[in-house]
Protein backbone atom coordinates (compact mmCIF):
# COMPACT_ATOMS: atom_id res chain seq x y z
CA UNK A 1 0.00 0.00 0.00
CA UNK A 2 1.32 3.51 -0.81
CA UNK A 3 1.93 5.82 1.69
CA UNK A 4 -0.05 8.74 2.01
CA UNK A 5 2.17 11.47 2.96
CA UNK A 6 -0.34 14.04 3.63
CA UNK A 7 -1.44 11.63 6.91
CA UNK A 8 2.56 11.50 8.25
CA UNK A 9 2.14 15.08 7.83
CA UNK A 10 -1.35 15.24 9.78
CA UNK A 11 -0.05 12.83 12.37
CA UNK A 12 3.31 15.01 12.88
CA UNK A 13 1.29 17.95 13.16
CA UNK A 14 -1.46 16.20 15.83
CA UNK A 15 1.27 15.04 17.91
CA UNK A 16 2.00 18.86 18.51
CA UNK A 17 0.77 21.50 21.00
CA UNK A 18 -1.75 23.53 19.16
CA UNK A 19 -0.32 26.86 19.27
CA UNK A 20 3.70 24.80 17.64
CA UNK A 21 1.31 22.84 15.35
CA UNK A 22 -0.01 26.21 14.06
CA UNK A 23 3.34 27.71 13.64
CA UNK A 24 5.13 23.79 12.40
CA UNK A 25 2.03 23.35 9.70
CA UNK A 26 3.50 26.31 7.82
CA UNK A 27 7.03 24.93 7.93
CA UNK A 28 6.24 21.59 6.66
CA UNK A 29 4.57 21.21 3.51
CA UNK A 30 4.14 18.61 0.52
CA UNK A 31 5.73 19.11 -2.44
CA UNK A 32 2.84 19.87 -4.62
CA UNK A 33 2.94 22.48 -7.11
CA UNK A 34 0.26 24.25 -7.96
CA UNK A 35 -1.77 24.92 -11.00
CA UNK A 36 0.64 27.48 -12.47
CA UNK A 37 3.39 25.17 -11.47
CA UNK A 38 4.86 27.50 -8.84
CA UNK A 39 5.77 25.91 -5.48
CA UNK A 40 4.08 25.76 -2.24
CA UNK A 41 4.77 28.21 0.06
CA UNK A 42 6.83 27.52 3.35
CA UNK A 43 7.82 29.32 6.08
CA UNK A 44 11.07 29.99 6.60
CA UNK A 45 14.01 31.52 8.96
CA UNK A 46 11.84 31.90 12.07
CA UNK A 47 13.26 31.30 15.55
CA UNK A 48 13.16 27.19 16.70
CA UNK A 49 10.63 27.09 19.25
CA UNK A 50 12.13 27.10 22.79
CA UNK A 51 12.34 23.37 24.47
CA UNK A 52 12.43 21.95 20.62
CA UNK A 53 15.60 19.85 19.77
CA UNK A 54 16.49 21.24 16.40
CA UNK A 55 19.83 20.27 14.14
CA UNK A 56 20.65 24.24 14.21
CA UNK A 57 23.65 25.69 15.24
CA UNK A 58 24.54 29.29 16.54
CA UNK A 59 25.82 32.80 14.35
CA UNK A 60 29.15 32.22 15.50
CA UNK A 61 29.00 29.09 14.06
CA UNK A 62 27.94 30.56 10.62
CA UNK A 63 30.16 33.19 11.11
CA UNK A 64 33.38 31.53 12.12
CA UNK A 65 33.05 28.45 11.72
CA UNK A 66 31.47 28.25 8.12
CA UNK A 67 32.68 30.93 6.44
CA UNK A 68 36.13 32.21 8.09
CA UNK A 69 37.39 28.88 9.37
CA UNK A 70 38.58 27.36 6.09
CA UNK A 71 40.85 30.08 5.61
CA UNK A 72 44.28 28.95 6.19
CA UNK A 73 46.58 32.42 6.99
CA UNK A 74 43.89 34.91 8.60
CA UNK A 75 44.41 33.89 12.60
CA UNK A 76 41.25 33.84 14.59
CA UNK A 77 40.44 34.94 17.94
CA UNK A 78 37.09 33.66 19.47
CA UNK A 79 36.70 36.20 22.41
CA UNK A 80 35.04 34.98 25.02
CA UNK A 81 34.79 31.28 27.50
CA UNK A 82 36.92 28.68 26.58
CA UNK A 83 33.62 26.27 25.66
CA UNK A 84 32.89 28.23 23.03
CA UNK A 85 36.51 28.62 21.60
CA UNK A 86 36.38 24.70 20.54
CA UNK A 87 34.22 25.44 17.84
CA UNK A 88 37.41 27.64 16.61
CA UNK A 89 39.25 24.11 15.99
CA UNK A 90 39.31 21.80 13.22
CA UNK A 91 35.98 20.31 13.55
CA UNK A 92 34.61 20.42 9.93
CA UNK A 93 37.10 18.97 8.07
CA UNK A 94 37.98 22.05 5.98
CA UNK A 95 41.53 20.89 4.31
CA UNK A 96 44.15 23.05 2.87
CA UNK A 97 47.10 22.80 0.77
CA UNK A 98 49.80 25.71 1.38
CA UNK A 99 52.04 25.75 -1.74
CA UNK A 100 54.86 25.13 0.29
CA UNK A 101 56.16 24.33 3.95
CA UNK A 102 56.77 27.74 4.91
CA UNK A 103 53.07 29.20 3.87
CA UNK A 104 51.07 30.20 6.92
CA UNK A 105 48.10 27.83 8.28
CA UNK A 106 45.84 28.39 11.15
CA UNK A 107 43.26 25.70 10.58
CA UNK A 108 44.29 23.72 13.19
CA UNK A 109 44.71 26.62 15.99
CA UNK A 110 42.17 26.71 18.61
CA UNK A 111 42.57 30.73 19.74
CA UNK A 112 40.65 32.01 22.57
CA UNK A 113 40.46 34.77 24.88
CA UNK A 114 39.24 32.35 27.45
CA UNK A 115 36.91 34.84 29.82
CA UNK A 116 36.67 34.24 32.94
CA UNK A 117 34.33 35.87 36.14
CA UNK A 118 36.55 38.34 36.26
CA UNK A 119 36.18 39.50 32.19
CA UNK A 120 32.47 39.17 32.78
CA UNK A 121 32.31 41.91 35.27
CA UNK A 122 34.73 44.27 34.45
CA UNK A 123 34.89 44.19 30.62
CA UNK A 124 37.24 41.67 28.56
CA UNK A 125 38.52 44.52 25.99
CA UNK A 126 42.08 44.91 28.21
CA UNK A 127 42.49 40.91 27.78
CA UNK A 128 41.55 40.66 24.01
CA UNK A 129 44.01 43.54 23.53
CA UNK A 130 47.16 41.36 25.13
CA UNK A 131 45.41 37.81 23.46
CA UNK A 132 46.03 39.98 19.57
CA UNK A 133 49.78 41.45 20.73
CA UNK A 134 50.61 37.59 21.88
CA UNK A 135 49.40 36.20 18.69
CA UNK A 136 51.10 38.44 16.49
CA UNK A 137 54.67 38.35 18.41
CA UNK A 138 53.65 34.08 18.12
CA UNK A 139 52.77 34.28 14.43
CA UNK A 140 53.00 37.53 12.50
CA UNK A 141 50.04 36.92 10.39
CA UNK A 142 48.64 38.70 7.37
CA UNK A 143 45.74 39.69 9.29
CA UNK A 144 43.42 38.42 12.47
CA UNK A 145 40.24 38.35 13.05
CA UNK A 146 37.99 38.40 16.10
CA UNK A 147 34.82 37.19 16.42
CA UNK A 148 32.26 38.09 19.46
CA UNK A 149 30.61 35.59 21.33
CA UNK A 150 27.57 36.13 23.55
CA UNK A 151 29.09 36.97 26.90
CA UNK A 152 30.66 39.82 24.62
CA UNK A 153 27.86 40.99 23.43
CA UNK A 154 25.92 40.88 27.06
CA UNK A 155 29.02 43.04 28.73
CA UNK A 156 29.25 45.24 25.62
CA UNK A 157 32.94 44.88 24.83
CA UNK A 158 33.44 47.12 21.62
CA UNK A 159 35.59 44.71 19.32
CA UNK A 160 35.78 46.87 16.26
CA UNK A 161 37.50 49.82 18.50
CA UNK A 162 39.84 47.07 19.84
CA UNK A 163 40.55 46.43 16.19
CA UNK A 164 40.57 49.41 15.00
CA UNK A 165 43.17 50.39 17.45
CA UNK A 166 45.48 46.59 16.94
CA UNK A 167 45.54 47.48 13.59
CA UNK A 168 47.31 50.73 13.93
CA UNK A 169 49.24 50.02 15.84
CA UNK A 170 50.66 46.58 14.58
CA UNK A 171 50.49 47.55 10.70
CA UNK A 172 48.28 44.41 9.93
CA UNK A 173 44.47 43.82 8.46
CA UNK A 174 42.80 43.76 12.05
CA UNK A 175 38.70 43.41 11.94
CA UNK A 176 35.97 42.12 14.13
CA UNK A 177 32.78 40.16 13.74
CA UNK A 178 29.69 40.64 15.79
CA UNK A 179 28.38 37.75 15.67
CA UNK A 180 27.00 36.58 18.81
CA UNK A 181 25.38 33.18 19.00
CA UNK A 182 22.00 34.08 20.14
CA UNK A 183 22.27 37.55 17.29
CA UNK A 184 20.11 35.91 14.82
CA UNK A 185 17.76 33.32 14.07
CA UNK A 186 20.15 30.34 13.33
CA UNK A 187 23.60 30.20 11.86
CA UNK A 188 22.41 31.77 8.49
CA UNK A 189 22.58 35.29 10.41
CA UNK A 190 26.34 34.15 11.13
CA UNK A 191 26.88 33.79 7.21
CA UNK A 192 25.61 37.62 6.32
CA UNK A 193 27.86 38.60 9.22
CA UNK A 194 30.94 37.23 7.79
CA UNK A 195 30.17 38.42 4.29
CA UNK A 196 29.53 41.90 5.28
CA UNK A 197 33.11 42.09 7.24
CA UNK A 198 34.71 40.43 4.64
CA UNK A 199 33.46 42.13 1.99
CA UNK A 200 34.50 45.39 4.36
CA UNK A 201 38.05 45.18 5.17
CA UNK A 202 39.34 42.75 2.55
CA UNK A 203 37.91 42.25 -1.03
CA UNK A 204 39.20 44.70 -3.29
CA UNK A 205 42.02 45.74 -0.98
CA UNK A 206 45.06 44.21 -3.10
CA UNK A 207 45.14 45.59 -6.71
CA UNK A 208 47.19 43.19 -8.41
CA UNK A 209 46.53 42.32 -12.15
CA UNK A 210 45.31 39.13 -13.31
CA UNK A 211 46.34 38.83 -16.75
CA UNK A 212 44.96 35.28 -17.31
CA UNK A 213 41.59 35.15 -19.67
CA UNK A 214 38.88 33.24 -17.95
CA UNK A 215 38.75 34.22 -14.27
CA UNK A 216 36.42 33.19 -11.84
CA UNK A 217 35.98 33.01 -8.62
CA UNK A 218 34.32 29.96 -6.66
CA UNK A 219 31.61 31.12 -3.84
CA UNK A 220 30.61 29.21 -1.20
CA UNK A 221 32.51 25.93 -1.67
CA UNK A 222 34.05 25.04 1.52
CA UNK A 223 36.44 22.04 0.96
CA UNK A 224 34.91 19.65 3.16
CA UNK A 225 36.93 16.32 2.95
CA UNK A 226 38.80 17.47 -0.13
CA UNK A 227 36.28 19.06 -2.54
CA UNK A 228 37.88 21.94 -3.21
CA UNK A 229 40.80 20.32 -4.69
CA UNK A 230 39.22 18.57 -7.34
CA UNK A 231 37.24 21.54 -8.56
CA UNK A 232 40.51 23.35 -8.74
CA UNK A 233 42.29 20.80 -10.38
CA UNK A 234 38.71 20.47 -12.73
CA UNK A 235 39.27 23.86 -13.39
CA UNK A 236 43.33 24.01 -14.67
CA UNK A 237 42.09 21.18 -16.78
CA UNK A 238 39.66 23.13 -18.75
CA UNK A 239 41.38 26.08 -18.85
CA UNK A 240 39.53 28.38 -16.22
CA UNK A 241 41.70 30.27 -13.94
CA UNK A 242 40.19 30.10 -10.09
CA UNK A 243 41.22 33.57 -8.70
CA UNK A 244 39.62 32.52 -5.37
CA UNK A 245 37.23 30.16 -3.41
CA UNK A 246 35.28 31.93 -0.77
CA UNK A 247 36.31 30.19 1.57
CA UNK A 248 37.53 26.41 0.88
CA UNK A 249 41.70 26.28 0.87
CA UNK A 250 41.39 29.79 0.73
CA UNK A 251 44.36 32.63 1.95
CA UNK A 252 43.52 36.07 2.92
CA UNK A 253 46.06 37.53 -0.57
CA UNK A 254 42.99 35.41 -2.67
CA UNK A 255 39.98 37.30 -0.79
CA UNK A 256 41.30 41.16 -1.39
CA UNK A 257 42.63 40.26 -4.71
CA UNK A 258 39.39 38.40 -6.09
CA UNK A 259 37.46 41.66 -7.58
CA UNK A 260 39.88 40.93 -10.46
CA UNK A 261 37.73 37.99 -11.43
CA UNK A 262 35.12 37.67 -14.46
CA UNK A 263 32.76 35.72 -12.73
CA UNK A 264 31.28 34.77 -10.11
CA UNK A 265 30.14 31.41 -9.15
CA UNK A 266 27.95 30.90 -6.08
CA UNK A 267 27.34 27.05 -4.74
CA UNK A 268 26.22 27.40 -1.51
CA UNK A 269 23.21 30.14 -2.09
CA UNK A 270 22.53 30.73 1.94
CA UNK A 271 25.71 31.15 2.84
CA UNK A 272 27.68 33.50 0.36
CA UNK A 273 24.74 35.48 -2.01
CA UNK A 274 25.49 38.42 -0.45
CA UNK A 275 29.44 39.27 -1.34
CA UNK A 276 27.93 37.92 -4.41
CA UNK A 277 25.52 40.92 -5.12
CA UNK A 278 28.02 43.21 -3.20
CA UNK A 279 30.92 42.40 -5.72
CA UNK A 280 27.99 42.58 -8.86
CA UNK A 281 27.14 46.32 -7.53
CA UNK A 282 30.37 47.78 -6.83
CA UNK A 283 32.62 46.10 -8.99
CA UNK A 284 30.91 44.78 -12.25
CA UNK A 285 31.16 41.08 -11.63
CA UNK A 286 27.64 38.82 -12.79
CA UNK A 287 27.30 35.70 -10.68
CA UNK A 288 25.59 32.77 -11.60
CA UNK A 289 24.31 29.91 -9.48
CA UNK A 290 26.37 26.42 -10.41
CA UNK A 291 25.89 22.98 -8.81
CA UNK A 292 29.52 20.65 -8.68
CA UNK A 293 27.80 18.13 -6.64
CA UNK A 294 26.72 15.43 -8.92
CA UNK A 295 28.10 14.27 -12.39
CA UNK A 296 24.77 15.81 -14.18
CA UNK A 297 25.62 19.11 -12.62
CA UNK A 298 28.68 19.32 -12.84
CA UNK A 299 28.91 18.73 -16.49
CA UNK A 300 26.41 21.52 -16.42
CA UNK A 301 27.99 24.28 -14.72
CA UNK A 302 30.83 23.60 -16.83
CA UNK A 303 29.34 24.43 -19.94
CA UNK A 304 27.55 27.47 -18.85
CA UNK A 305 30.70 28.83 -17.80
CA UNK A 306 32.37 27.98 -20.96
CA UNK A 307 29.73 29.35 -22.85
CA UNK A 308 29.62 32.70 -20.44
CA UNK A 309 33.25 33.02 -21.80
CA UNK A 310 32.11 32.60 -25.23
CA UNK A 311 35.27 30.87 -25.97
CA UNK A 312 35.60 28.30 -28.52
CA UNK A 313 39.11 26.67 -27.46
CA UNK A 314 37.73 26.89 -23.89
CA UNK A 315 34.21 24.84 -24.93
CA UNK A 316 35.94 22.25 -26.74
CA UNK A 317 38.20 21.98 -23.35
CA UNK A 318 35.53 21.53 -21.30
CA UNK A 319 33.96 19.04 -23.48
CA UNK A 320 36.78 17.03 -23.34
CA UNK A 321 37.24 17.23 -19.86
CA UNK A 322 33.60 15.78 -19.52
CA UNK A 323 33.82 13.06 -21.83
CA UNK A 324 37.06 11.56 -20.62
CA UNK A 325 35.46 12.01 -16.90
CA UNK A 326 32.18 10.43 -17.76
CA UNK A 327 33.49 7.08 -18.74
CA UNK A 328 34.02 6.32 -15.27
CA UNK A 329 31.07 7.99 -14.42
CA UNK A 330 28.77 5.88 -16.15
CA UNK A 331 30.62 2.89 -15.24
CA UNK A 332 30.03 3.44 -11.43
CA UNK A 333 26.94 4.54 -11.96
CA UNK A 334 25.36 1.18 -14.26
CA UNK A 335 26.67 -0.95 -11.06
CA UNK A 336 25.47 0.80 -8.33
CA UNK A 337 22.15 1.45 -9.71
CA UNK A 338 21.68 -2.42 -9.69
CA UNK A 339 22.30 -2.53 -6.10
CA UNK A 340 20.18 1.08 -5.20
CA UNK A 341 17.29 1.65 -7.52
CA UNK A 342 14.56 2.17 -5.61
CA UNK A 343 15.60 3.14 -2.70
CA UNK A 344 14.93 6.20 -0.64
CA UNK A 345 16.92 8.49 1.25
CA UNK A 346 15.97 11.84 3.66
CA UNK A 347 18.28 14.80 3.44
CA UNK A 348 18.10 17.25 6.47
CA UNK A 349 21.41 19.35 6.22
CA UNK A 350 22.42 23.11 5.64
CA UNK A 351 23.36 25.02 2.73
CA UNK A 352 22.16 23.61 -0.80
CA UNK A 353 23.30 20.52 0.18
CA UNK A 354 19.98 18.73 0.57
CA UNK A 355 19.02 20.44 -2.81
CA UNK A 356 22.27 19.27 -4.24
CA UNK A 357 22.51 15.81 -2.66
CA UNK A 358 19.06 14.54 -4.08
CA UNK A 359 20.12 14.51 -7.73
CA UNK A 360 23.71 12.45 -6.79
CA UNK A 361 21.09 10.30 -5.28
CA UNK A 362 19.02 10.28 -8.18
CA UNK A 363 21.56 9.35 -10.50
CA UNK A 364 22.05 5.84 -8.76
CA UNK A 365 18.42 5.39 -9.02
CA UNK A 366 17.61 6.72 -4.39
CA UNK A 367 14.32 8.71 -3.93
CA UNK A 368 14.16 11.67 -1.82
CA UNK A 369 11.16 11.07 0.11
CA UNK A 370 11.92 14.12 2.67
CA UNK A 371 14.39 16.74 2.78
CA UNK A 372 14.69 20.39 4.53
CA UNK A 373 17.10 22.96 5.45
CA UNK A 374 18.53 23.99 9.09
CA UNK A 375 18.66 27.63 8.46
CA UNK A 376 17.13 28.21 4.74
CA UNK A 377 15.08 31.12 3.80
CA UNK A 378 12.69 31.27 1.55
CA UNK A 379 13.86 31.59 -1.00
CA UNK A 380 16.54 28.26 -0.53
CA UNK A 381 12.87 26.39 -0.45
CA UNK A 382 11.09 28.04 -3.74
CA UNK A 383 13.57 30.48 -5.31
CA UNK A 384 14.51 33.88 -5.45
CA UNK A 385 11.48 34.86 -6.70
CA UNK A 386 9.91 35.05 -3.69
CA UNK A 387 12.45 37.47 -2.42
CA UNK A 388 9.80 41.09 -2.78
CA UNK A 389 7.26 38.86 -1.14
CA UNK A 390 9.50 38.15 2.04
CA UNK A 391 8.56 40.46 4.97
CA UNK A 392 11.80 41.94 6.96
CA UNK A 393 11.15 41.33 10.51
CA UNK A 394 12.97 42.25 13.62
CA UNK A 395 15.63 39.32 13.20
CA UNK A 396 16.35 40.20 9.96
CA UNK A 397 16.97 43.95 10.68
CA UNK A 398 19.34 42.71 13.36
CA UNK A 399 21.67 42.18 10.88
CA UNK A 400 23.50 45.23 9.27
CA UNK A 401 23.06 45.52 5.69
CA UNK A 402 26.12 47.07 3.58
CA UNK A 403 25.08 50.47 1.89
CA UNK A 404 27.81 49.50 -1.30
CA UNK A 405 27.96 51.69 -4.18
CA UNK A 406 29.41 51.48 -7.57
CA UNK A 407 33.23 52.40 -7.53
CA UNK A 408 33.71 55.39 -9.48
CA UNK A 409 37.47 53.91 -10.71
CA UNK A 410 37.21 50.24 -10.47
CA UNK A 411 33.24 49.64 -11.66
CA UNK A 412 33.94 47.45 -14.75
CA UNK A 413 30.73 45.87 -16.54
CA UNK A 414 31.78 41.94 -17.52
CA UNK A 415 29.07 41.82 -19.86
CA UNK A 416 27.22 44.63 -22.11
CA UNK A 417 23.61 44.59 -21.81
CA UNK A 418 23.01 43.13 -25.15
CA UNK A 419 25.28 40.10 -24.20
CA UNK A 420 23.86 39.49 -21.54
CA UNK A 421 20.01 39.01 -23.11
CA UNK A 422 21.60 36.62 -25.32
CA UNK A 423 23.12 34.48 -22.81
CA UNK A 424 20.03 34.85 -21.01
CA UNK A 425 18.24 33.64 -24.01
CA UNK A 426 20.26 31.20 -24.23
CA UNK A 427 18.81 29.58 -20.39
CA UNK A 428 22.19 30.99 -18.69
CA UNK A 429 20.35 32.55 -15.42
CA UNK A 430 22.18 35.38 -13.82
CA UNK A 431 21.21 36.48 -10.10
CA UNK A 432 19.17 33.52 -9.64
CA UNK A 433 18.33 29.88 -8.23
CA UNK A 434 15.35 28.21 -8.36
CA UNK A 435 15.61 26.95 -5.05
CA UNK A 436 15.30 23.27 -4.17
CA UNK A 437 11.52 22.42 -4.27
CA UNK A 438 11.48 22.89 -8.01
CA UNK A 439 13.87 20.23 -8.84
CA UNK A 440 12.88 17.62 -5.81
CA UNK A 441 10.29 15.03 -6.40
CA UNK A 442 6.72 15.76 -6.62
CA UNK A 443 4.90 14.75 -3.39
CA UNK A 444 7.99 14.64 -1.36
CA UNK A 445 8.22 16.13 2.59
CA UNK A 446 9.19 19.54 2.99
CA UNK A 447 10.73 20.11 6.74
CA UNK A 448 12.00 23.54 7.48
CA UNK A 449 14.31 23.11 11.01
CA UNK A 450 13.18 19.56 11.42
CA UNK A 451 13.13 18.96 15.25
CA UNK A 452 14.29 15.69 16.82
CA UNK A 453 10.87 14.03 17.29
CA UNK A 454 9.60 14.93 14.51
CA UNK A 455 13.24 12.73 12.67
CA UNK A 456 12.13 10.46 14.78
CA UNK A 457 8.68 9.67 13.85
CA UNK A 458 9.60 10.56 10.09
CA UNK A 459 11.92 7.75 10.34
CA UNK A 460 9.37 5.34 11.63
CA UNK A 461 6.45 6.45 8.99
CA UNK A 462 9.22 6.56 5.79
CA UNK A 463 11.54 4.30 7.05
CA UNK A 464 14.61 5.35 4.58
CA UNK A 465 17.23 3.42 3.50
CA UNK A 466 19.97 6.14 4.21
CA UNK A 467 19.18 9.41 6.61
CA UNK A 468 21.90 12.90 5.65
CA UNK A 469 22.52 14.90 8.35
CA UNK A 470 25.25 16.03 11.03
CA UNK A 471 26.88 15.03 13.60
CA UNK A 472 24.32 15.93 16.33
CA UNK A 473 22.09 13.11 14.51
CA UNK A 474 24.25 10.56 13.51
CA UNK A 475 23.76 7.92 16.43
CA UNK A 476 20.05 8.64 17.07
CA UNK A 477 19.58 8.45 13.57
CA UNK A 478 21.80 5.11 13.16
CA UNK A 479 19.71 3.43 16.65
CA UNK A 480 17.18 3.33 14.47
CA UNK A 481 18.38 0.95 12.36
CA UNK A 482 19.43 3.30 9.17
CA UNK A 483 22.53 4.33 8.23
CA UNK A 484 23.05 8.14 8.71
CA UNK A 485 25.73 10.14 5.76
CA UNK A 486 27.24 13.01 7.69
CA UNK A 487 27.37 15.90 4.66
CA UNK A 488 28.74 18.78 7.08
CA UNK A 489 31.73 16.82 7.72
CA UNK A 490 31.37 13.30 5.35
CA UNK A 491 32.33 10.83 8.26
CA UNK A 492 36.24 10.82 7.05
CA UNK A 493 35.19 10.42 3.80
CA UNK A 494 35.01 12.20 0.29
CA UNK A 495 35.50 14.11 -1.64
CA UNK A 496 32.00 14.04 -3.31
CA UNK A 497 32.15 17.32 -5.54
CA UNK A 498 33.11 16.93 -9.36
CA UNK A 499 33.19 13.55 -11.40
CA UNK A 500 35.63 12.19 -9.53
CA UNK A 501 33.42 12.86 -6.19
CA UNK A 502 30.41 11.30 -7.46
CA UNK A 503 31.89 8.10 -7.96
CA UNK A 504 33.55 7.90 -4.92
CA UNK A 505 29.78 9.14 -3.59
CA UNK A 506 28.20 6.03 -5.27
CA UNK A 507 30.39 3.43 -3.87
CA UNK A 508 29.96 4.72 -0.33
CA UNK A 509 26.36 5.14 -0.33
CA UNK A 510 26.31 1.31 -2.43
CA UNK A 511 27.98 -0.36 0.67
CA UNK A 512 26.46 2.18 3.21
CA UNK A 513 22.59 1.40 2.29
CA UNK A 514 23.40 -2.35 1.60
CA UNK A 515 25.00 -3.24 4.18
CA UNK A 516 23.51 -5.63 7.06
CA UNK A 517 24.67 -4.70 10.28
CA UNK A 518 22.43 -2.03 11.25
CA UNK A 519 19.66 -4.15 10.62
CA UNK A 520 20.49 -5.85 13.61
CA UNK A 521 19.45 -2.49 15.84
CA UNK A 522 16.56 -1.96 17.13
CA UNK A 523 14.58 1.41 17.15
CA UNK A 524 12.71 2.26 20.69
CA UNK A 525 9.15 1.78 18.92
CA UNK A 526 10.73 -1.36 17.53
CA UNK A 527 11.51 -2.27 21.70
CA UNK A 528 8.59 -1.49 22.74
CA UNK A 529 6.40 -3.45 20.01
CA UNK A 530 8.24 -6.55 21.08
CA UNK A 531 7.86 -6.17 24.17
CA UNK A 532 3.82 -5.19 24.29
CA UNK A 533 3.67 -8.57 21.62
CA UNK A 534 5.57 -10.25 24.17
CA UNK A 535 3.62 -9.64 27.23
CA UNK A 536 0.29 -10.31 25.21
CA UNK A 537 1.70 -13.84 24.32
CA UNK A 538 2.09 -13.93 27.84
CA UNK A 539 -1.09 -13.35 28.74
Amino acid sequence: MELDINKVRDELLGAAPKKLARKRAEQIVVNKPSEDGSTPEIKANVRTTPGAITQRGCTYAGCKGVVIGPTRDILSITHGPIGCGFYSWLTRRNQTRPATDDDANYITYCLSTDMQDEQIVFGGEKKLRAAIEEAYALFKPKAIAIFSTCPVGLIGDDVHAVAKDMKEKLGINVFGFSCEGYKGVSQSAGHHIANNQLFRHVVGTNETPRPEKFKINLLGEYNIGGDAFVLEELFERCGVTLVSTFSGNSTYDAFANSHMADLNCVMCHRSINYVAEMMEKKFGIPWMKVNFIGAEGTAKSLRRIAEYFGDAELTARVEEVISEEMTEVLRTQFEVRARCEGKTAMLFVGGSRAHHYQMLFSEIGIKTVAAGYEFAHRDDYEGRRVLPTIKVDADSRNIEELEVEVDATRYRPRKGPGELVQLEAANIEFKDYVGMMSEMEEGALVVDDIYHYETERLIQELKPDIFCAGIKEKFAVQKAGIPCKQLHSYDYGGPYAGFQGAVNFYKEIDRMVNTRVLKYARAPWQESSASAEAEAVAV
